[in-house]
């Protein structure tokens, strides 16, 4: 891949000095939709991801082409960074630009950037993410700004929540600064402190499947989720003095089923259910216990579908047709409505799954879904 990034750059740029970057997506184990709730996420970086290859230039514009999105460069300056609905696969890059000048870092010169994914787009893969930290990569790494991997990741968030309009929390862009090869990352998003626990998952893969549906409503009712924990949270706080949602006991639920309607109630259901599913899924994988952390990942896309009802058709038939065909535990993963599965299959197994899945799926659905087995990879660096 290296080569081949250095042969497009200097086709498209003429010039052979760009320095390579590689920012990898990102798979939640399990812990989804809390981490705008305060509570434990248990993510690893992917081995596909967002390439660039980046040199700086002696005045401040940014010369661009992506692919597959170029037609032709792009071509924008530093103190121009406004949104342009013609070519809104910019937005995330002037945003990411946006958010370290916001902090206060000085950026003199802009850069010619060639940029090249394996990730699938409106996939539930961060690819989003995967941009917005490889940009902030580049820029701290060209202009030697030294910031730290964590900082990096806020920033990343400031461009989904005031650039990009996205209420997310700080998880994809956490995982993609700073994951580690083999681990999987138990974060904590209230503190922002972390574990890197081991993912040596013995004699299973890691598989994802794309439903290869489009995600078209995929911000807007993750913004009304987002709405309705908030919901929550201003009827069961001055009530529980609670931090957040996550922070719920048992007890305190119970109570709150007569506060709350009832739509709200199973929102909040699953995000404390949920942060005890993946507090128990670090606990099962260090004990080497995967048959049980197989388990907790179907409990948790039983709850995404039934309590937070964020998953569909073609979600709910991919995991049911992964379990029926041998995987040992699968569910959604992402914003849900459409995008990905992720699934633990016995590795002598894998083939087969996977023939079985796209044949029924296939069937029940009108298209085929595509898979990927991936292991964990580190965070985003230059290479």
């Amino acid at each position: 891949m290296k080569e081949k990034m250095n042969k497009q750059f200097a086709k498209l740029f003429n010039r052979n000095d760009g320095q390579v970057y590689y920012s990898p997506g990102r798979v939640n184990l399990i812990g989804e939709h809390i981490d705008y709730n305060g509570g434990f996420v248990f993510p690893c970086a992917l081995s596909y991801g967002t390439y660039g290859i980046a040199a700086k230039r002696n005045d401040p514009k940014i010369k661009v082409f992506s692919n597959p999105f170029s037609k032709e460069i792009y071509t924008f300056d530093l103190d121009h960074l406004v949104k342009d609905s013609k070519n809104s696969w910019a937005d995330y890059i002037k945003g990411s630009i946006k958010a370290i000048l916001d902090k206060g870092y000085k950026i003199e010169y802009g850069i010619d950037l060639y940029i090249e994914g394996t990730l699938p787009v409106n996939a539930g893969l961060s690819s989003s993410s995967s941009l917005e930290l490889l940009i902030i990569y580049i820029f701290d790494h060209l202009n030697s700004l030294n910031i730290n991997r964590p900082e990096m990741a806020i920033l990343g968030k400031d461009v989904e929540n005031k650039f990009i309009g996205v209420n997310s929390g700080i998880m994809d862009q956490f995982i993609i600064a700073n994951g580690q090869k083999d681990h999987a990352i138990m974060l904590n998003t209230e503190t922002l402190e972390y574990q890197q626990i081991p993912l040596f998952l013995d004699t299973y893969s890691l598989l994802i499947v794309n439903t290869n549906k489009q995600r078209g409503l995929a911000d807007s009712k993750y913004n009304e989720r987002f709405q309705e924990c908030q919901d929550s949270m201003a009827i069961l706080q001055p009530k529980f003095g609670i931090k957040n949602l996550c922070s719920l006991s048992d007890e305190q639920l119970l109570l709150s089923k007569d506060m709350l309607s009832d739509t709200i109630y199973r929102r909040t259901r699953h995000v404390q259910t949920e942060q005890k599913r993946t507090i128990l899924s670090a606990k099962a994988l260090k004990a080497g216990h995967i048959k049980e952390f197989a388990d907790l990942m179907t409990s948790s896309h039983m709850s995404l579908k039934n309590d937070y009802e964020v998953t569909g058709v073609e979600l709910d038939t991919l995991v049911e047709t992964l379990l029926h065909s041998g995987a040992t535990g699968a569910r959604m993963t992402g914003a849900g409505f459409g995008g990905c599965v992720v699934a633990l299959v016995e590795t002598d197994k894998f083939d087969e799954v996977c023939k079985q899945t796209k044949a029924i799926y296939l069937d029940k659905i009108g298209y085929e879904p595509s898979f990927y087995n991936v292991v964990p990879e580190d965070g985003v660096s230059a290479i």
